[in-house]
């Protein structure tokens, strides 16, 4: 698949992942509980990366995150010279979320969608809880969209990594904001103009996704060939969020 039309799935899919979730938000600033709740945040995030995975990873392996892309470089599950291209196309693609957000509503309504930690919590925890899951977030990637060796790779992967996402919103979201993606935290910080914490949501992913690439290929020398060797074409199936 040419990297122009995977770059497009990226920017594509990054931004119907994006926009399920943020409309979760705007329903619940707008409408109150009795529309919606946290949980139903969750489901909008984990539930909308799961659909753009289904729509779009036979394409471009259905990145939809920096630190999924870093990830799997780290893990030798994506050429390294192209994860610039694809962190472009998903913050293209988070930006045109949040200025849909911002066209149909308005600027302070955007700001709800930008990432804090919770009440109380400070930066360094945040920090701590972020890179944590993101980096058990890699490896369930890796494991169900690229490992052989799992008897559940291939198909139920959009199923595992958006259910991922959805626990990971509803249990740590309340605490660190729930981000685990930098281009997520980035796109409303930008059309907001709220960069408190950014720093967080940036540097945290992109940690994490490192050191679950890491650890994935560690299990993964142990398969009797090197990991260069069993470099899957990621366009042969789904592969992130």
């Amino acid at each position: 698949m040419p990297l122009s039309k995977r770059l497009a799935a990226e920017c594509i899919g990054t931004f119907g992942f994006f926009l399920t979730g943020f409309m979760g938000i705007v329903a619940l600033t707008t409408q109150g509980i009795t529309a919606i709740q946290s949980v139903g945040i969750a489901v909008g995030f984990g539930f909308g990366l799961a659909l753009m995975i289904f729509a779009f990873g036979h394409v471009s392996g259905g990145h939809f995150n920096p630190a999924v892309t870093l990830g799997l470089a780290s893990a030798r599950k994506h050429p390294v010279g192209e994860i610039l291209p694809y962190w472009a196309a998903q913050i293209v693609g988070g930006l045109l979320a949040a200025l849909l957000v911002l066209a149909l509503y308005t600027q302070t309504i955007v700001g709800k969608t930008v990432t804090a930690p919770g009440a109380g919590v400070s930066d360094g925890k945040a920090f701590v809880l972020e890179a944590v899951f993101t980096m058990l977030f890699v490896l369930v990637i890796a494991t169900v969209a690229t490992d052989d060796r799992a008897p559940w790779k291939g198909v139920f992967a959009p199923f595992a990594i958006g259910l991922f996402i959805f626990t990971a919103a509803t249990v740590a979201g309340p605490i660190t904001g729930g981000s685990f993606n930098p281009a997520r935290s980035l796109a409303p910080a930008i059309v907001a103009g709220d960069f408190s914490s950014i720093w967080v949501y940036l540097l945290a992913p992109l940690l994490g996704g490192v050191i679950g690439g890491v650890i994935h290929l560690y299990f993964a020398e142990d398969r009797g060939a090197a990991p260069d060797e069993e470099f899957d074409d990621l366009t042969a199936g789904p592969e992130a969020g």
